[in-house]
């Protein structure tokens, strides 16, 4: 069995009745869990049902929990299979669909205050150009990467949450990160290219 983890430490504890264990652990993941959701839907409506979905699995099923591996592959193997299930009822439509109401929230939640409208506005915009490519990518290879993007699991978390083979994860995060560069890298370059510069 892996070594426990905080986040493992808590659940144990919340399991035993400790409500402030709860309190902090859901603090520690609702940030990574919302913008998984979020990112993986892109609707910000189907994103907040699924998200009080898997801390509801979560509360309901917390006497049959065992830390066998850290918390995070535990959640999120909750989360994907909600999604899974959510996909299946479909949520009318909602899932996988274009919502720039989605991606406004998600962008002001994710902008630092601090930062200066020219900051703020390249910041958007990059943003804006990975969630195009990350909605471009097959379902499976947006799941692996989000998973290592949004919560730092390791490709063996990532098979173990998907319920696939360990090489399987493997091959669709490297597809993924490989067609995210192809992607992206081009935007990069046309972006640095002085705009004084015109063909002729």
């Amino acid at each position: 069995m892996e070594s426990r983890d905080d986040d493992a430490g808590l659940m144990l504890r919340y399991r035993e009745g400790d409500l402030g264990a709860f309190e902090a652990l859901y603090a520690r993941q609702k940030g990574p869990l919302y913008r998984y959701l979020l990112r993986h839907v892109r609707n910000a409506a189907a994103a907040s049902d699924l998200f009080q979905e898997v801390w509801s699995r979560v509360v309901a099923t917390r006497m049959r929990y065992e830390p066998r591996a850290k918390f995070a592959t535990y959640l999120f193997h909750i989360a994907h299979n909600c999604a899974v299930d959510a996909r299946r009822r479909d949520y009318n439509g909602r899932f996988n669909t274009r919502s720039d109401e989605a991606d406004s929230q998600m962008l002001a939640a994710e902008v630092p205050e601090y930062q200066r409208p020219d900051r703020i506005a390249e910041y958007i915009e990059r943003q804006s150009e990975l969630l195009a490519a990350l909605a471009a990518l097959p379902t499976e290879q947006r799941e692996a990467f989000l998973l290592h993007e949004e919560t730092g699991l390791c490709v063996e978390e990532i098979a173990r949450v998907t319920d696939v083979p360990i090489e399987t994860a493997k091959s669709r995060l490297r597809y993924a990160i490989r067609k995210l560069k192809k992607s992206l890298i081009p935007r990069a370059i046309r972006a640095a290219q002085p705009h004084s510069v015109r063909a002729t």
